[in-house]
C-alpha cells in the first residue's frame, strides 16, 4: 500500500519595499531577509548580527554605532532610510518571492520563485549606473535577468554591461554577513573604495 506524502511549501514574499530615491546613482541588491524572529527592525539587513549598517557607519562616519537606537540590539530603520535617501543609494532585492528550504536565511537553501524587474526598478532613477552585490546568490540572479551572458566578477572588481538602454557597472563587495570570513575593518575598506570609486565619497 502506498503513501502519499504531502509537503506543505510555503512561497514568501520579500517583506520589505525597495529603496529608490530618484535621484539614486547606486543600488545596492541582495537577495532574502531572515524570518521575522530573527530580525531586530522590519527593513533591508535587519539581522543584528549582519554587519551591513555598521560598514555603512564606518565608510561615512566612522562610528560603526551611527546607526544603532544607543543602547539596544537593533538599528533604526529611519535613520537608514533618511540616510540612503539623502546620498542617493538604492536598496533592492534581487529575489521577490521565494521558499526557504531549510527554514532559514541561508542563501544555499533559497529557492527563487520570482525575480524583481529590474527594467522598471531602473526606470525610477534614471541615474542609476552601479550595482553592487554582497553574495553570490545575488549576483547569480542579478546574471539571470541581462539577455547576455556576463563574467561574474571576483569580489571587490566590477564588470560593464549594457542593458535597458543604459549602460551599467556591477561591482561585487564581501558580504556583511559574520559568517564571511574578514573582520568589520577589511569589510569596510573594501566599501569604502567601491563608494569612493561611484563618487559618494570625496
Amino acid at each position: 500500500m502506498s503513501q502519499s506524502v504531502t509537503t506543505n511549501i510555503k512561497i514568501e514574499t520579500h517583506p520589505f519595499p525597495p529603496v529608490l530615491p530618484p535621484h539614486a546613482t547606486v543600488m545596492m541588491m541582495g537577495t532574502f531577509p531572515p524570518k521575522s524572529e530573527k530580525r531586530c527592525m522590519e527593513f533591508h539587513y535587519p539581522n543584528f548580527q549582519n554587519d551591513m549598517w555598521r560598514i555603512y557607519g564606518l565608510v561615512f562616519f566612522n562610528d560603526a554605532q551611527y546607526f544603532q537606537v544607543k543602547g539596544e540590539k537593533r538599528f533604526d530603520a529611519e535613520r537608514i532610510k533618511t540616510f540612503l535617501y539623502e546620498r542617493g543609494i538604492a536598496s533592492c532585492p534581487t529575489v521577490i518571492k521565494a521558499v526557504r528550504e531549510q527554514d532559514n536565511a541561508s542563501d544555499k537553501f533559497l529557492k527563487i520563485i520570482e525575480t524583481v524587474d529590474l527594467k522598471a526598478v531602473l526606470e525610477k532613477m534614471p541615474n542609476c549606473r552601479w550595482l553592487f552585490t554582497t553574495g553570490g546568490k545575488a549576483t547569480e540572479v542579478l546574471f539571470s535577468l541581462v539577455p547576455q551572458r556576463l563574467k561574474e566578477p571576483k569580489t571587490n572588481e566590477y564588470i560593464d554591461f549594457p542593458f535597458a538602454g543604459r549602460e551599467l557597472k556591477l561591482y561585487r563587495l564581501p558580504s556583511t554577513s559574520r559568517a564571511y570570513p574578514l573582520r568589520l575593518e577589511k569589510k569596510a575598506e573594501a566599501y569604502r573604495q567601491f563608494f569612493y570609486l561611484a563618487g559618494l565619497l570625496g
